[in-house]
């Protein structure tokens, strides 16, 4: 065998290897309400795939706030180019062939559309899910305090209370946080990316 036909072996086994370790990526994006468990489901799933393998990351909503979105308010203009960005960077890692969890709350339906419609002309795999608790369950559990906050007047135009908050009308998947421990919240996301082969 000569060094060239050597050099074309190799590079056809390489070829298959990679084509049998690809597992394409996708943007998994959980809106809901402040408080709704969104963040907490999140991390819960990303540790149950990470223990299988699966290359995941969580855009948590905090964190592109203070690094990638720094400057933005709470304006519709202010909170539509923050979820843009947030769409863009999911998207250029999920076609990269990570599984990309995104609890944002991303008010706007319209906000919203525009990244599924990138994902889709991209030809890259995106899942709508509705962490669809209650605003009287959220303002229980009020994580950082925003519901006292905007109630005792130190803050306004919290995301449904007065501020609109859109319920997408026909998300991937729908979740009843406060009708089941987190663990099952997972699992049943879970089980809906396994069944579209992005687990």
């Amino acid at each position: 065998m000569t060094a060239a036909q050597r050099e074309s072996a190799r590079q056809e086994r390489a070829q298959r290897e990679t084509q049998e370790n690809h597992v394409s990526g996708a943007t998994v994006w959980l809106t809901g309400l402040p408080s709704a468990g969104k963040t907490t489901i999140a991390y819960e799933l990303a540790g149950r795939l990470r223990a299988r393998g699966r290359r995941v990351e969580v855009l948590d909503g905090d964190e592109i706030r203070e690094f990638l979105s720094a400057g933005l308010g709470f304006s519709r203009a202010d909170r539509h180019t923050n979820v843009q960005r947030i769409g863009f960077v999911s998207e250029l890692l999920a076609r990269n062939g990570v599984l990309v969890l995104v609890p944002v709350i991303a008010p706007y339906a319209d906000s919203r559309e525009a990244v599924r419609k990138r994902h889709q002309a991209a030809g890259t795999g995106y899942v709508e899910v509705h962490v669809a608790t209650p605003v009287e369950v959220c303002s229980v559990r009020d994580v950082k305090g925003l519901y006292a906050k905007q109630a005792a007047g130190e803050i306004s135009g919290l995301t449904g209370v007065d501020d609109p908050y859109e319920e997408p009308e026909s998300p991937d998947l729908r979740i009843e946080s406060q009708d089941q421990t987190v663990r099952e919240s997972a699992a049943a996301l879970h089980a809906l990316l396994t069944e579209r082969g992005l687990a």
